[in-house]
């Protein structure tokens, strides 16, 4: 999908004023917010912004204070998948 925004030319302006792209930059806002709502995965927020790992969205999150979802469901599946490995 491809989303169009209108910005007065003097916001433009100023929002590339150091060479940023703002296409970029839009897309980023959008799928930071999203993943802080809970309405994006790590997966997901990977996909959109074309990284080519999770370690990357790691970076990206950290880069702009945003911590990981992780939950204590997570944390036990992951406990579990070490326990196995350890096992087998």
């Amino acid at each position: 999908m491809t989303i169009t925004l209108s910005l007065p030319a003097d916001i433009v302006q100023l929002l590339t004023e150091n060479g940023e792209d703002i296409s970029r930059t839009a897309l980023e806002s959008l799928a930071l917010q999203e993943y802080r709502l809970g309405r994006l995965s790590e997966e997901q927020v990977r996909r959109m912004l074309g990284f080519e790992s999770r370690f990357d969205v790691h970076a990206f999150l950290k880069a702009h204070d945003t911590h990981l979802n992780y939950t204590d469901a997570d944390l036990e599946q992951d406990l579990a998948t070490a326990r196995s490995l350890r096992q087998g």
